[in-house]
């Protein structure tokens, strides 16, 4: 069984604040069976349903006709993965998922390009990231590339569901649920992992990118140091729905999560923060560091940072900001430029700032970093230009194995 140690943490850039890499939990057992997509079963639907029009699709309102399960329990380790028609679940009333919240997601997305080839991005760094929240969830770890082949092959089945649009793209869930009905509170005997899909359209409006202004409250919180702020546990995103509200309610579209007495920035919404500054020696692109453990490693975000390294005479830097700093720079004309980055939004620019009942407006040049960023990944996305972080579906194994694929024959290209 594969675990996450203190290296995974480190190749993540993320510390363990809790010290979990001296628990023993299920997931470390020897004696259970690995994750293997060799034992993929495929049970085809017996009918297809109607696909959506690619343009002005809906996040998250659209699911494709096929899904990914794999069920696991302390005793045996991994069952067979199955690929079966979309349908819903049947759990116990006292399952975990329900009382304690033990659970965590992904977001990925696959894009058919410009030459209809269809294309993941760094699928593996999602695979990274939710082994990690497994071990500190306590559930199981699993081999992130036997994964990838299974969400792989359920792709290759409904992929004629990927929108063809260049504002599009299928949106994948991969998601671990606690699902022993007992209600003790301990670490569920019982998981299932499960992966959906869905087509979704530009975040955006057909009007466009849109600045959004954020509401800057340090009486709210999103993490704090030593709890779960670097993982992607749904229990870290219910918590900030009320807030969200009483952002609504002063005008403004998202929350800028500061805490402490110095009011360090954290993340904006449910993304990553970035700050471009004037200094003295030029430039400075500032975002969180991920070494407090309030901040989630996305894979945008590092790839942003990527990105950003490439450009002449920018300093990019992953250090504490706060928001006094911020503050400061904008009433100095130092602010040049803040946006957020996500799966979902990709980047998304920010056009104001509401602290103490003041919006403090906040510049968005049109070709800015922001758009540029936009731009550089959309051409990643989309196969404008060739780039190892784009994975094509069609022409990829994750693991090179021959398939054991039970139940139906169906001509899958590996």
């Amino acid at each position: 069984m594969v675990v996450v140690h203190r290296t995974m943490f480190k190749l993540m850039g993320v510390v363990n604040p809790a010290g979990l890499g001296a628990a023993r939990f299920q997931s470390m057992s020897t004696q259970q069976q690995d994750l293997h997509s060799t034992k993929l079963e495929i049970e085809l639907a017996p009918k297809l349903k109607v696909k959506p029009a690619a343009e002005g699709l809906a996040f998250g309102h659209h699911f494709t006709d096929h899904m990914l399960t794999v069920s696991w329990n302390s005793r045996r380790g991994w069952g067979r993965p199955k690929i079966r028609p979309f349908q819903n679940f049947s759990l116990h009333p006292a399952s975990k998922v329900f009382h304690y919240a033990q659970e965590l997601y992904e977001g990925m997305k696959a894009y058919r390009g410009i030459d209809g080839q269809v294309r993941l991005f760094r699928p593996s760094l999602n695979m990274d990231r939710m082994n990690m929240t497994a071990e500190r969830s306590c559930l199981p770890n699993f081999d992130s590339n036997q994964l990838l082949e299974c969400i792989r092959k359920l792709i290759v089945i409904d992929l004629d569901w990927v929108p063809s649009s260049l504002s599009s793209s299928l949106y994948i869930r991969p998601t671990m649920i606690g699902t022993e009905g007992t209600l003790g509170l301990g670490p569920s005997a019982e998981a299932t992992l499960f992966v959906i899909l869905s087509p979704v359209g530009s975040y955006f409006s057909a009007k466009g990118i849109k600045p959004v202004n954020l509401l800057c409250d340090p009486r709210f919180v999103r993490a704090t140091p030593g709890g779960c702020g670097y993982t992607k546990m749904g229990s870290n995103y219910a918590p900030t729905l009320w807030v969200q509200k009483a952002a609504e309610a002063e005008g403004c579209e998202q929350v800028l999560w500061v805490f402490g007495e110095d009011q360090q920035v954290t993340e904006v919404g449910a993304m990553n923060i970035f700050t471009l500054m004037k200094t003295d020696a030029g430039c400075e692109l500032v975002t969180p560091p991920l070494t407090s453990g309030t901040v989630l490693p996305g894979v945008t975000r590092r790839s942003i940072l990527e990105l950003a390294m490439a450009k002449p005479g920018l300093t990019v830097s992953e250090r504490k900001i706060t928001l006094p700093e911020i503050l400061t720079a904008q009433a100095e004309g130092r602010l040049l430029e803040m946006f957020g980055s996500g799966t979902a939004a990709i980047v998304s620019p920010v056009g104001g700032l509401k602290y103490n009942g003041v919006l403090h407006k906040v510049p968005t040049p049109q070709f800015g970093l922001a758009s540029q960023f936009l731009q550089q990944l959309n051409d990643i996305y989309y196969g404008n230009i060739e780039h190892p972080w784009a994975v094509d579906v069609l022409g990829t194994n994750f693991t090179e194995e021959e398939a054991d694929v039970t139940s139906v024959s169906l001509d899958i290209k590996s």
